[in-house]
């Protein structure tokens, strides 16, 4: 059994590989100062295509996806980041909810789960 392990921190893993499937942890913006819930999807987006390309895949090959929004009245705003980055045919399992998020400056939190 391997596991390899993607970013180690102290306290989590960016991303860890086992099994054939990539776990990402919550990613959140790196930039999010000012930053609309599009424009902080989009920033998360771009971090999990790195993260995935490192464990080997992507966003093909996605499983499942959880979406943390601080404001559900931005479903639709988080939704055209979303739909413009999916790949179209490879849609994974997904839950959004309402949740208060780690700092006030986040909007929007992702973790997802893909195959490799």
């Amino acid at each position: 059994m391997t596991i390899k392990r993607l970013e180690v921190g102290p306290r989590m893993s960016q991303a860890v590989i086992h099994n054939g499937t990539v776990y990402v942890a919550g990613q959140v913006a790196p930039n999010p100062k000012g930053a609309s819930v599009k424009g902080q999807t989009e920033q998360i987006l771009r971090q999990i295509d790195t993260l995935l390309a490192a464990a080997g895949t992507d966003k093909s090959k996605l499983l499942s996806a959880n979406i943390w929004l601080a404001d559900m009245s931005t479903f639709g705003e988080m939704n055209a980041a979303w739909d413009a980055w999916v790949a179209p045919g490879n849609t994974p399992a997904r839950a959004t909810v309402e949740a208060k998020l780690a700092s006030p400056d986040y909007k929007v939190e992702i973790a997802a789960i893909c195959a490799v």
